[in-house]
């Protein structure tokens, strides 16, 4: 757990920096395709596609025409990102990997949240596969909270195995 006035600058800059990464590619991907086009980068592993989500990961809620749905998520966002700010601002993020994580996390569901309030919908484009079995289609924001998710599980277990968490 670190604390102060460096700990916030380097927490709010790995937030800022996967914001950013977040926004300029999807900007990219607006500016330079349509949506429904298709790029094959690598074949049979990786294409860049040009998606739009209105619902949250994998596409749930997507088929929902709910007028409460877009509210519905960005208020469950600012909830979330309120409990990120809340957790790094008070040090109880964990150590140097967690408050790594909990930052990138913050970073991707900005920059989510962000295309729900400007677009009402989010801008998808990665789309990873093995031959013909593919992974929902995804942006650098949920990548960054997948990465920033897997650094906080990877804390977690090195801390449980610690020797002062095991019983007498």
């Amino acid at each position: 757990m670190t604390t102060g006035r460096a700990a916030w600058w380097r927490h709010t800059a790995i937030a800022a920096g996967a914001l950013a990464a977040d926004q300029a590619s999807k900007f990219a991907v607006d500016r330079f395709t349509t949506i429904g086009s298709e790029r094959v980068l690598i074949p049979g592993l990786l294409n860049l596609v040009h998606t739009t989500n209105p619902g949250v990961a994998f596409g749930m809620f997507a088929n929902t025409n709910s007028p409460w749905r877009a509210p519905a998520l960005i208020l469950f966002s600012a909830v979330v990102i309120g409990f990120l700010v809340w957790l790094l601002g008070t040090g109880r993020a964990g150590g140097r990997l967690g408050e790594v994580g909990i930052a990138l996390i913050l970073g991707g569901a900005l920059g989510n949240v962000l295309d729900r309030l400007l677009r009402r919908s989010v801008t998808d484009f990665i789309d990873f596969h093995i031959g013909s079995h593919h992974w929902y289609t995804f942006n650098v924001a949920d990548s960054t909270i997948v990465i920033g998710a897997a650094f906080v599980i990877l804390e977690l277990l090195a801390d449980w195995r610690h020797p002062s968490h095991e019983k007498a």
